[in-house]
C-alpha cells in the first residue's frame, strides 16, 4: 500500500472557540472514518524560509502550504476519493494528493 501526501493549500484558521471547537470535531470524524487510511495525521503550516540550491536562504515568510496529512491506500484514485472528505476543504483550503515513493 503506497502512501499519498495531502499537501493544503490556502484555506483559513476559524476565529472564534466555538468554530475551532466544530472544526476538530470535523477533522476526528473524518480521521475516525478513514480509519487505518490515517499514516501520519499531520499538522497546519505556518512560517517557511527558502533555500537555493546554491546555498542561499530566503526571508522568513508565510508558507506556501497551510499544512499536511498522509495517507495510506491502495491507489492515486483511491487516496483522492478520501481526500475529499476532508475538513480543510470547508475551510476554502484546496488539496494536492501526492503519490510518495518508498526507496529509504
Amino acid at each position: 500500500m503506497a502512501k499519498y501526501l495531502l499537501a493544503f493549500k490556502g484555506g483559513h484558521m476559524p476565529e472564534t472557540p466555538e468554530a475551532q471547537a466544530q472544526v476538530m470535531k470535523a477533522w476526528e470524524g473524518w480521521f475516525t472514518s478513514i480509519g487505518a487510511a490515517v499514516a501520519d495525521p499531520g499538522n497546519p503550516s505556518s512560517v517557511s524560509r527558502t533555500i537555493a540550491n546554491d546555498g542561499a536562504v530566503g526571508p522568513q515568510g508565510p508558507a506556501s502550504l497551510s499544512g499536511y496529512t498522509i495517507l495510506s491506500a491502495d491507489s492515486l484514485d483511491a487516496a483522492v476519493a478520501l481526500a475529499k472528505g476532508c475538513p480543510v476543504l470547508a475551510g476554502g483550503a484546496s488539496i494536492e494528493v501526492i503519490e510518495t515513493v518508498d526507496v529509504m
